[in-house]
This record gives structure tokens, C-alpha cells and sequence, in this order.
């Protein structure tokens, strides 16, 4: 997880979980949609369990 991936997911979380697959992108913009809170917890969860959440799996 680099500093512009963080940053990325503080400003606008969806755009940094893109490369993660479908599925998270949805799952991050559904709740950045729900509050901004919500959102910027989930990108750096699925940013931080890269393997967990990869598209292969």
C-alpha cells in the first residue's frame, strides 16, 4: 500500500480500490454513498488484505 493509494482512498475511495476487481469498487461505492466514513474504511481494509480480495479468488 503506497502514500497515493492512502491518499487516494481519502479523497475519493472508490477510485482506489479500481484495480481490486468488480466487485469492490461496487462495495466501496455503495458505502461512500452511505456516508464518507463508511467508504474510506472499506478501501484501506481491501487495500491492506490484497490477497483477500483479489480478482483470482
Amino acid at each position: 500500500m503506497t502514500f497515493f493509494r492512502v491518499l487516494l482512498s481519502i479523497v475519493f475511495p472508490p477510485l482506489a480500490v479500481i484495480d481490486q476487481g468488480c466487485g469492490s469498487v461496487l462495495i466501496v461505492f455503495i458505502l461512500t454513498l452511505c456516508g464518507w466514513v463508511p467508504g474510506v474504511i472499506a478501501a484501506l481494509v481491501i487495500l491492506n488484505n490484497p490477497e483477500r480480495w483479489s480478482r483470482g479468488t
